[in-house]
């Protein structure tokens, strides 16, 4: 494809994944800044309250996820970006200036509901824009920049901590009251950044065709591939067009789809149920659990965030020349092997430096794999029509998985211990693996029409 405008497709394709970056952000920034707003909140004693300043935000997940959906094929794909700018926005700056509990909790659900419905779009809309050729590599972006986000929290999160406590860990008053302020504040530049770019990037060309607006979706598909790419693409979609129904709630259960809706809603529980998340969530328990002193975890949380971001690389670069289904099944396996021998450490109690390269590992094979490759999947295999609500739902789900994921680690933990909880995930990433084998077609070099076409027969 000869004409291909790669440059356009990559700054509109980054300009909808600075979603991924600040849900990346929004998501992990306050693991490092719960040591510093419990004690001003007076939380350290009710572990309730803790836990619903850990996890309040995902009730904004899931209302965002599912109200997204329909609302981006309602109204559009940019609008849908426009308003999480917003809301990312209005919780940085309201989260870190926040001096009661409850105005915490509500702009944390603000930034939960930016979360959910950026996680839902952004990935849809590179998916829309970019041709099949380079499609996947292209949607691994959005999880790129979720992962540069997660880093970037890491990092911000540790320069300010060691800033404000004099590079030590004793907490002081002036600490306690301004490090996780601005922890939340430095994520409203690129929220700002985010809105105003937004603006710029075109709407989704097949969203335009889709809705009777053809000849806007044709100078978008003429800048982005040339007169001839534009033609076919518009040629399939009206191929498609004697098939689209109007959208309701059954609709999304109709026999013809059913199928491909149960394989996004099990690949987006099975992306969460793997377990790789609570390495994050709960970074500073499984590290000490390994026997790593307070003053290395932080250090050893920003080694995980950096192996995160070079295998994601590593997946774009991979993406459209091994296929997805090669990279999920090599990424299940692969999880499914190392938390075996990692449950096993844990039960001989192996600690120190294996422990750290083991959970290396684990990051490694998930960031190149499941992490990326669920989004990649699922922005492909819904028909245009019901994309966004499919993807709502399959993304509802995802954010259920996660919460059961933080909530029952805990429990998990404390009955099974570190090994036992381990051997439970590797068991689900056996699972995941033989479904993957078994369902997931390849979708590695086909438009998004063919796709439907083959999937939906």
């Amino acid at each position: 494809m000869k004409q291909t405008n790669m440059f356009y497709i990559l700054l509109i394709s980054l300009v909808s994944a600075m979603g991924g970056l600040l849900f990346g952000y929004d998501w992990v920034v306050i693991g490092g800044a719960k040591i510093f707003y419990e004690p001003f909140f007076g939380l350290e004693g009710l572990p309730a309250m803790r836990g619903w300043a850990m996890s309040c935000a995902l009730v904004g997940c899931l209302a965002g996820a599912l109200l997204a959906g329909m609302w981006s094929d309602r109204y559009g794909r940019k609008k849908m970006l426009i308003i999480a700018s917003v809301l990312f926005t209005v919780s940085a700056v309201g989260v870190g200036a926040a001096n009661g509990f409850a105005w915490f909790v509500i702009y944390r659900i603000v930034g939960g509901f930016g979360i959910g419905i950026a996680s839902n779009v952004s990935p849809i809309y590179i998916a829309e824009v970019a041709p099949s050729s380079i499609r996947g590599r292209f949607v691994s972006l959005n999880q790129l920049t979720i992962v540069l986000g997660i880093l970037a929290a890491q990092i911000v999160n540790w320069a300010i901590a060691r800033h404000f406590t004099a590079g030590g860990e004793t907490l002081n008053p002036q600490s306690v009251e301004w490090a996780w302020r601005w922890m939340f504040w430095v994520g409203a530049v690129p929220a700002v950044v985010f809105f105003v770019l937004s603006f710029v990037i075109p709407e989704s060309p097949r969203w335009l065709a889709v809705n009777g607006r053809e000849e806007a979706a044709r100078k978008t598909f003429v800048r982005i591939g040339g007169g001839q790419y534009a033609e076919e693409a518009l040629q399939e979609i009206r191929q498609l067009s004697g098939r689209k129904e109007k959208l309701s709630l059954k609709s999304l259960f109709h026999p013809s789809v059913r199928r491909v809706l149960v394989i996004g809603v099990v690949l987006a529980v099975f992306q969460q149920w793997c377990g790789i998340n609570v390495i994050f969530n709960y970074a500073h328990e499984i590290f000490s659990a390994a026997g790593y002193a307070v003053s290395d975890v932080l250090m050893n949380i920003v080694v995980t965030g950096v192996t995160n971001v070079l295998f994601t690389l590593l997946a774009v670069y991979t993406v459209d020349r091994w296929g997805r289904r090669a990279l999920m099944t090599m990424g299940s396996a692969g999880l499914a092997v190392i938390y075996a021998v990692l449950g096993t450490a844990y039960y001989f109690e192996v600690s120190g430096m294996v422990m750290l390269i083991l959970v290396v590992l684990a990051i490694a094979a998930y960031a190149m794999s499941l992490a990326p490759i669920v989004w990649v999947v699922l922005s492909e295999i819904f028909p245009t029509r019901l994309r966004g609500a499919m993807m709502a739902l399959s993304t509802f789900c995802l954010w259920a998985a996660s919460f059961v994921l933080t909530y029952t680690f805990p429990l998990l933990n404390e009955w099974l211990k570190a090994s036992g909880t381990f051997w439970v995930y590797g068991g689900i990433c056996l699972a995941g693996f033989f479904f993957i084998l078994r369902y997931l077609p390849e979708t590695k070099g086909k438009s998004l029409e063919q796709i439907e076409n083959e999937i939906t027969k």
